[in-house]
């Protein structure tokens, strides 16, 4: 059994939303179906950090879903800032069950055990640059994080959509948490393409960062455990 992780498909399979106009997308869907059914083993799980479907609800993001529950492995998913269709998770985990999507599920004010850690996140936030903080939003992302490691019966291990450090921004409010916790590894997505140079990666005050977002990746889970 292996652990794996990777942000930001952006699946399109019930919208017109081609993603091959962006740089480094071109075949994105069969890139990331080859990698990932060359690497990704059925008794494998596997951590999407958000940003999963364009699909504006969840009828629009269902052949999406439809085409990760056909891939190896267990799927946990994130919500990223993209993910429109997302309502509560009561709705998404009923949604999942009368479709019989049988190997999603959403990290959302929880978290799942992993062998021996436990898997925490939530979607986060960072303040785009220019833009006055929204500590509204800030502290409700820390609250969900807050309760997800709290949640935590093993080794907490963090995944989450915004990178809490991006070039001058910091989530302060995140760090604090992560830090509180000694929380020693973070996965986050939402950079894509020329974003992806000025990625943190590595360790800062005890903690390592990694950037996983699809096209960073090559559109190639990445090994956790």
């Amino acid at each position: 059994m292996s652990l794996y992780t990777i942000a930001d498909l952006h699946l399109s399979f019930g919208v017109k939303k081609p993603m091959d106009i962006f740089d480094g997308w071109n075949g994105h869907i069969e890139r990331l179906t080859e990698n990932w059914t060359s690497v990704v083993k059925p008794e494998d799980t596997v951590v999407i950090g958000g940003d999963i479907s364009w699909g504006m609800n969840l009828q629009q993001a269902k052949p999406d879903f439809a085409y990760l529950d056909s891939l190896p492995g267990q799927k946990i998913l994130l919500k990223g800032n993209h993910d429109y269709y997302f309502t509560t998770k009561r709705k998404i985990d009923l949604f999942f069950e009368e479709c019989g999507f049988s190997t999603l599920r959403f990290l959302f004010n929880n978290s799942y055990d992993y062998n021996n850690v436990s898997i925490c996140g939530t979607r986060g936030w960072i303040n785009e640059p220019g833009e006055p903080a929204d500590q509204k939003i800030l502290l409700r992302e820390a609250g969900r994080l807050e309760f997800s490691i709290q949640s935590a019966r093993q080794t907490p291990i963090v995944f989450l959509h915004y990178p809490p450090l991006y070039i001058d921004n910091r989530s302060e409010e995140l760090l604090k948490i992560l830090e509180k916790h000694q929380i020693h590894h973070v996965f986050y997505g939402h950079l894509h393409g020329k974003a992806c140079k000025y990625a943190v990666q590595g360790t800062i005050n005890e903690i390592t960062y990694r950037l996983v977002s699809a096209d960073s990746l090559q559109f190639r889970p990445l090994l956790v455990l």
